[in-house]
């Protein structure tokens, strides 16, 4: 009997696979406090960038109804009180902070549409600046005293330069589109003769006859921020290249400081040092932060210098709705003697306004209501209790309550009070936990040296099996204190949200972990394979562990797949009359142990034969010489094992291929051979009653050999096939006889001898 190997056989053990030691069963996830939370989902707590929980301040919304749709601006008069400049109906409100319900009072009524810059005087007037008629108006008890159209389209901010005792008060006044800085002699400018209207206001010579001068400009497009120094230096931000220039005391050309694409520069902060910048970068070129009420970019080409007539794109954001900002946003650090340095970034963020509170620097941010903050002493981010509204864009501190600070925000429009160093409910709330698949939810536990003892902390937990943020969520559960933990029984679900409760005394929390015992899911078949029979598999040696650990071994915890496959390559395969080789590759998802049995049954039977139990080898071999010929239903049955609870295994069973078990060669039903002009033509007839033929061999006896395995019909379908053979008389020269050999797909064949007829 000839026995032959398939082609197909090598490329089998490819996917050779062994049983691998089962990872461990209970898994467990990081909560990182600082990654895994919200701002607007704090309160009186702060998370650092190191994962922990610290005590924090609290955010409030002051009891008022501001009756406006958009909050630009902010400052605070002499005697406390908050004024807000609103947009579009361009009035300016007065809110007094210390009243038990805050109301807002209507302190201006102005023209124009937008106040996007207020600047409370010493005298008590205000100065405003507009968009998108850029005018500056100087009030004085709710009445317009003076107005002037600069020859810009918006006023960005205001800032008012030191000036000597008696001395009359200087302002300077940052435009956009074009980007300029105008020097304005406040005395001058309320004069009354100063005050008469002229087609020509917006001239620098007609400015000038009201006090008005042309103080600096730059060549981009809009100048967000001006911030003046101790040493009458005044640092200004532009838009939307993002640069930050330094101008002399005197006013003139500046030094570029930094330069940017795509960017704002929303706030400048000086502190002992040097100074912060917060700069917003967008997702797009062209793509601006905020715009005015509802309207899109022009994408303007107009030169830097050349005021435009339609409505200019500013750096503001609409009103609600508005979607995720895709930018990002970096925190600048400028030293006095030193190279500029990114402190902090953060992603999908805006930056908009900076203070400085005990030497952290308190960020307001959008599009969610974003609090930040950042340590420089210990180089740290925090995050802070946020707000409701979409965006913060600006933030004062409080006339006198050191600690307490005043935050505008917009979508929707709020007035809110931070405040520090008080006792204040302390809890967060984190973000949708995925588990990546449901599970049955154990403790969550602290990391060690958390300092809180299981009285103090009050855990919640609720679960999920959609992705969804706003449905689908279960009740919140208190969890239980046990054995260190906080848990609940019978909790099960893919997504988890955790509730913390801390205690009025001081705390500090470090990063958590939620354990959890994923969904046991049933092993599957990967592969399955009958290789030919009458082989016989030779494993290779099992590979001995070294006694001692690599470093790489300890880094790259758990079993290498790889290495293990490659060992069962090595197993050798050699002939063997009567043995049949089965091959099977299971992958069970979660890594559990498993055992396999592997049985068959005759065709015409009821009964399974177990041929191999309960074995951890990815393979059976059997002998066949006692087994009755015909068709073999086979199946395998895959259990799991320890460690994985008994009343938790999975088993499942899966009918796999038939085995066909023929030992009958095929029957030569006629076999011929003529001479064809300058060829001998060889046809053979066979026929196999179990298996297939498979093809034919002739070899004459001067040791010339052919095989054919395509029949003469072209399609190899049928029991009964017929295989031809043309062999040129050359080839043929020396011999008498040849012998044709049939044989099928199990490897079993019959012979005849054939002479050559004479020429």
């Amino acid at each position: 009997m000839n026995l032959r190997l398939p082609p197909g056989l090598a490329l089998l053990f490819l996917h050779l696979a062994v049983a691998l030691p089962a990872a461990p069963l209970s898994k467990s996830q990081r909560i990182d406090f600082f990654r895994d939370t919200n701002s607007r989902d704090l309160q009186g707590v702060l998370t650092r960038s190191d994962g922990r929980v610290l005590p924090g301040p609290a955010l409030s919304a002051l009891t008022t109804d501001l009756d406006a749709d958009l909050l630009w601006s902010f400052a605070t008069d002499q005697a406390g009180n908050l004024l807000v400049g609103t947009g579009p109906d361009g009035k300016i409100l007065q809110i007094d902070p210390r009243q038990t319900s805050p109301t807002a009072t209507v302190v201006a009524d102005l023209p124009d549409s937008h106040l996007f810059a207020l600047l409370a005087l010493p005298d008590g007037s205000l100065l405003a600046g507009t968009s998108p008629e850029g005018g500056l108006i100087l009030i004085r008890d709710g009445q317009a005293l003076a107005r002037a159209k600069l020859p810009a389209t918006s006023v960005l901010d205001l800032a008012l330069l030191p000036s000597a005792p008696g001395a009359a008060p200087v302002a300077l006044v940052a435009t956009g589109n074009p980007g300029r800085i105008y020097r304005v002699d406040l005395e001058h400018f309320a004069r009354p003769a100063a005050n008469e209207e002229t087609e020509e206001q917006a001239t620098d010579e007609a400015l000038a006859t009201r006090g008005i001068t042309l103080w600096g400009r730059v060549r981009d497009q809009n100048l967000r921020r001006l911030t003046v120094l101790a040493d009458g230096r005044v640092l200004a931000g532009s838009a939307p290249a993002g640069n930050v220039y330094a101008f002399p005391a005197t006013g003139g050309l500046p030094v570029v400081l930094a330069e940017n694409r795509e960017a704002e520069v929303t706030d400048l902060l000086p502190v002992t040092g040097g100074f912060f910048a917060a700069i917003t970068f967008a997702a797009e070129p062209g793509d601006a932060r905020v715009k005015r009420g509802g309207e899109q970019s022009n994408g303007s080409k107009d030169k830097p210098d050349q005021p435009v007539t339609d409505t200019a794109t500013l750096l503001f954001n609409d009103p609600a709705p508005t979607p995720r900002f895709r930018g990002r946003s970096q925190l600048v650090w400028f030293p006095d003697d030193g190279f500029p340095e990114v402190v902090m970034a953060r992603q999908q963020t805006a930056f908009y306004r900076l203070q400085e509170y005990d030497g952290l620097i308190l960020i307001t941010g959008g599009e969610e209501g974003e609090l930040l903050g950042y340590d420089p002493v210990l180089r740290r981010s925090v995050t802070l209790p946020g707000a409701v509204a979409g965006q913060l864009n600006a933030i004062l501190p409080a006339h006198d309550h050191p600690g307490s600070f005043f935050v505008l925000g917009n979508n929707p429009a709020a007035l809110l009070q931070l405040t520090f160093g008080e006792t204040n409910p302390a809890t967060l709330t984190t973000k949708r936990l995925d588990l990546g698949g449901p599970a049955r939810i154990g403790a969550l536990r602290f990391n060690p040296g958390a300092g809180t003892r299981t009285d103090d902390l009050r855990v919640e937990l609720r679960v999920s099996f959609s992705s969804q943020e706003h449905e689908g969520w279960g009740e919140w559960r208190q969890a239980v204190p046990r054995d260190g933990g906080w848990s609940i029984d019978g909790l099960r679900g893919r997504h988890v949200q955790a509730r913390l409760t801390m205690p009025a005394t001081p705390f500090e929390l470090p990063p958590a972990e939620i354990h959890f015992l994923p969904q046991n899911r049933r092993p599957q078949l990967v592969d399955f394979q009958v290789l030919a029979p009458d082989f016989m598999l030779l494993p290779a040696p099992e590979h001995i562990e070294p006694p001692a650990s690599t470093l790489g071994q300890i880094l790259q915890s758990g079993t290498n797949e790889a290495n293990l496959r490659s060992q069962f390559l090595a197993s050798q395969i050699v002939p063997q009359t009567g043995t049949q080789v089965v091959y099977w590759q299971i992958n069970d998802p979660d890594g559990d142990n498993f055992v396999s049995t592997f049985s068959l049954r005759h065709g015409q039977a009821d009964d399974w034969t177990d041929l191999a139990v309960e074995t951890t080898a990815p393979y059976a071999q059997f002998e066949t010489s006692h087994l009755p010929e015909g068709v073999y239903h086979t199946r395998l049955t895959v259990a799991e094992t320890a460690p994985r609870p008994a009343s938790d295994r999975q088993r499942t069973t899966f009918s796999t291929a038939d085995i066909l078990i023929d030992r009958t060669a095929p029957e030569i039903l006629d076999a011929s051979i003529d001479r064809h002009d300058a060829h001998w033509r060889i046809s053979v007839t066979m026929r196999d009653g179990l298996s297939l033929p498979a093809g034919l061999e002739v070899n004459f006896n001067h040791g010339l050999k052919v095989v054919v395995e395509q029949p003469a019909d072209g399609i190899l379908d049928g029991d009964t096939e017929t295989f031809a053979v043309e062999i040129p008389l050359s080839r043929a020269t020396g011999a008498t006889a040849v012998e044709v050999v049939a044989f099928d797909t199990l490897g079993n064949s019959s012979a005849r001898r054939l002479p050559l007829p004479s020429r």
